[in-house]
């Protein structure tokens, strides 16, 4: 009797999970995958076929210094070709290159000075007074990107005040937007955590952002163009 009664027991056990639905069982074995799984390449999930340079804006705001080549605060220059770009311009510039998407700078109505220490004696002032300087135009047809490729300098270990400007006055909601810096030492900072609680509508990919020192910028097309691929570009 009692082995007969084990028998019926395992009989009823099996008929209750048989009756489960494939559905219900793919469920439950989705809830140990992880969302961002990474490709044979180590990149973060992503395809040269997923971003549409059609719709992808580059945004950055650089100043380079007129005066010299050194800059504490984290805006330097570059001479290319003759032409006096800041660093984080030209990132922007290769990005232009290699993708193909639009450009858009970021400029302020005063003019900042030229000189190194002017210059890094306005920002700390401007720092230290939560200043948010003028900006001098926006972009007309936001609408057209999906894709936010947004640059800017690191300043005394933050956002330089004019890209807080830009950033409070413009709505990105529902775009992507993956940031790029450039620094003079200052490469762990929380600015890509400042640009995600500034545009709350935004989905900032704060993982695939690059950083790039001061130094190395004038090497460093390669980086960014392998940076690109990464995230998506061909």
């Amino acid at each position: 009797m009692e082995k007969s009664a084990k028998w019926i027991l395992l009989s009823i056990t099996m008929l209750l999970l048989a009756a489960c639905t494939p559905d219900e069982a793919q469920d439950n074995s989705d809830e140990a995958l992880p969302t961002n799984s990474s490709n044979e390449d180590g990149n973060a999930g992503f395809t040269s076929s997923e971003r549409d340079a059609s719709s992808t804006l580059i945004v950055y705001y650089s100043l380079p210094e007129t005066g010299g080549v050194d800059a504490v605060a984290g805006s330097s220059r570059v001479v290319n070709d003759g032409e006096v770009v800041g660093n984080t311009q030209q990132v922007a510039y290769w990005a232009e290159e290699q993708t193909g998407a639009d450009l858009f700078q970021i400029e302020t109505v005063a003019e900042y000075p030229g000189d190194h220490d002017e210059l890094v004696e306005q920002g700390t002032e401007e720092h230290e007074n939560d200043s948010r300087p003028e900006i001098a135009d926006y972009i007309d047809n936001i609408d057209d990107y999906e894709t936010i490729l947004f640059g800017h300098p690191i300043w005394l270990a933050d956002l330089p005040s004019p890209v807080y400007s830009f950033l409070e006055d413009v709505d990105f909601s529902d775009k992507t937007i993956i940031p790029f810096s450039t620094h003079g030492g200052n490469a762990v900072t929380d600015t890509k955590e400042t640009i995600a609680d500034l545009q709350p509508q935004a989905e900032v990919d704060i993982d695939n952002g690059l950083t790039i020192s001061r130094d190395d910028v004038p090497e460093a097309r390669q980086e960014v163009n392998d940076w690109l691929t990464q995230i998506g570009f061909e």
